[in-house]
């Protein structure tokens, strides 16, 4: 069972494992929170150990189970490649600690489904990031969309078409690969997007797929994708993801309603409804060049906050573990179906016996 402490005057002790670049945006965010703070790191790497420790001032690890046990540690943040999150959460959640997990929550539905298990059996809830989902370009699109002000969706269009070097995925040794990143620019870099398309527009019932190889050939999943997707509301949608674009673009977002559209392009937010259209901001369209480029810790803070106050009340956390698990069926619709050459349901996947 958890060892969580419901003691409101103790801040919520979360210890990060895995320590590699995005293991910073979550030490900041967790740092700017008032009711949690970050008390332990854990990683095989020694240079990593090192740096973190240097500039976060806390104990570090290099053995995970003395990592569980530090003193303090109700919640276990994994940063570690995704097609390890299962053997990392399982162990966390036997020994009680509740889990956020970096997105994905893993490579597949079905590990994803395991890991699920494990939380369940030993009373522990598991959130995944999706950070997104806290732009403020986003919220105003989501609450657009959601008071009607574009009328009945009815085409969508989603494009991250971002760049990334050979060098990228040579140094990581585990991106681009099958069993630690679970494929490509789609799972890695598109799975955002698609989370934010399902937020936004709901249940995707079927889709066909294309994905490529073209401009990496030393990794083992695709570099391009593209799709077409219905809605169950019957709204279409056409998505795109690549990371092979020079130069790289901003991720973009458009849906197309009776009364009106709603745009979002990198994280400026457009609406246009019978000739009212909102001021562009050109600050915020950038191109993702880089694997943090435009990632923001204010935004991981965002959905820590929402965490850490669900953990205190009992309730279960935004993007649970079983929510993430619909834009992962998605992703995995479309790995199926560019293999196939079949139109595929995600729920076909998320259901599946």
């Amino acid at each position: 069972m958890s060892t969580f402490s419901k003691n409101k005057s103790k801040k919520t002790g979360i210890g990060i494992v895995g320590l590699g670049s995005i293991s910073t945006t979550h030490a900041e965010a967790i740092n700017n929170l008032d009711d949690a703070e970050l008390v332990a790191a854990c990683s095989r790497s020694e240079v990593n150990r090192d740096t973190f420790k240097q500039k976060f001032n806390v104990p570090v690890y290099a053995d995970y189970e003395e990592f569980l046990s530090h003193t303090s540690l109700d919640v276990v943040t994994i940063c570690t490649p995704s097609g390890s999150h299962l053997d990392f959460g399982k162990l966390a959640a036997k020994a009680g600690k509740h889990l956020v997990i970096e997105k994905p929550i893993e490579i597949s539905v079905e590990r994803g489904r395991e890991l699920l298990k494990h939380c369940n059996q030993n009373g522990v809830q598991l959130a995944v990031i999706y950070q997104n989902r806290f732009i403020d370009g986003v919220q105003q699109m989501k609450q657009a969309v959601a008071a009607g002000e574009i009328g009945t969706p009815i085409m969508v269009r989603a494009s991250v078409k971002w760049y990334r070097d050979q060098k990228y995925y040579s140094e990581s040794g585990w991106r681009g690969t099958l069993k630690m990143d679970g494929g490509g620019a789609v799972i890695n870099q598109a799975i955002h997007t698609v989370d934010l398309l399902i937020w936004m527009m709901g249940e995707i019932t079927s889709l066909s797929a294309y994905t490529e190889k073209l401009t990496h050939p030393g990794i083992e999943a695709e570099d391009n994708a593209v799709a077409v997707m219905k809605f169950k509301s019957g709204a279409l949608g056409v998505f795109e993801a690549s990371t092979s674009i020079v130069p790289a673009q901003s991720r973009s977002l458009e849906i197309n309603g009776s009364e009106g559209t709603v745009l979002l392009d990198g994280d400026q937010f457009q609406l246009v409804r019978k000739g009212v259209e909102t001021e562009a901001d050109e600050k915020s369209k950038k191109g993702a060049e880089s694997p943090l480029s435009g990632v923001k810790a204010a935004d991981h803070q965002a959905q820590y906050e929402k965490i850490v106050n669900a953990l205190s009340n009992d309730e279960t956390p935004i993007v649970s573990g079983e929510e993430s698990l619909q834009s992962l069926a998605v992703v995995e619709a479309i790995y199926r179906s560019a293999g196939s050459g079949k139109r595929i349901s995600p729920d076909s996947i998320l259901f599946q016996e």
